[in-house]
């Protein structure tokens, strides 16, 4: 599976599955979550909301991945996974790199050949941008899916892309 560095904006991504950094109640909130919810429209709330009524009335726990249409982005399908919020006293890092690993897992069976992730954990939920990013790349490389070939890292900013290509070149 080949992994790239794209800096951009990931609801403009042209792909199988758009990965989003979802809250627990899966019905939208700021960042990568509002902005998937506000891009892809009301179909991936719907869905969402079905999800919440029948399987997760509790919400989505953290490192699970559901998914869903991905209504008017230009992709086929939305994963939503739930990320830890940083703590520098207590080591939380094996809920973020399951966050990957489950997406993956689920954009695998669906069939998926494409997938862009966001940096999970890495904004409102202040996880540092270089340990986010070594997280999701120890994942990605260890894994061998059927069908994903290509996994995105789609990253918001140049300073957050710079700091992502140099801890790529690092490791």
């Amino acid at each position: 599976m080949e992994i790239t560095l794209v800096e951009g904006d990931i609801t403009a991504q042209r792909i199988d599955v758009v990965v989003n950094a979802a809250n627990s109640s899966l019905l939208g909130g700021g960042g990568v979550d509002g902005a998937i919810h506000r891009r892809g429209g009301p179909a991936i709330l719907a869905e969402c909301r079905a999800l919440r009524a029948s399987r997760y009335g509790r919400g989505l726990p953290t490192g699970q991945a559901v998914a869903t249409t991905a209504g008017n982005l230009p992709a086929r399908w939305v994963v939503h996974t739930v990320g830890p919020v940083f703590s520098a006293t207590e080591d939380r890092s094996a809920r973020l790199r399951d966050c990957y690993a489950n997406s993956l897992r689920t954009a695998d069976e669906l069939g998926a050949a494409t997938v862009a992730f966001p940096l999970i954990s890495a904004g409102v939920y202040r996880w540092p941008v270089d340990d986010a990013v070594r997280q999701a790349l120890r994942v990605l490389r260890a894994a061998t899916p059927a069908h994903v070939t290509e996994a995105r890292l789609v990253l918001f900013g140049a300073g957050t892309h710079a700091t992502a290509q140099r801890v790529l070149a690092e490791d």
